[in-house]
């Protein structure tokens, strides 16, 4: 699983139903949620 940070608990936290998508700019990023508060938690991964 992936690690983020949230920004509701203000900490880095592993997501909970991640899947890789692809922004408009073609960069992959993650998306999840807190697994403790249910935030949506978002990480931009590198080029490739």
């Amino acid at each position: 699983m992936a690690e983020g940070y949230c920004v509701k608990c203000k900490a880095k936290r592993e997501m909970q139903d991640s899947s890789e998508i692809v922004m408009k700019n073609n960069r992959r990023a993650l998306k999840g949620t807190c697994p403790v508060c249910g935030t949506g938690m978002f990480k931009i991964l590198g080029k490739a």
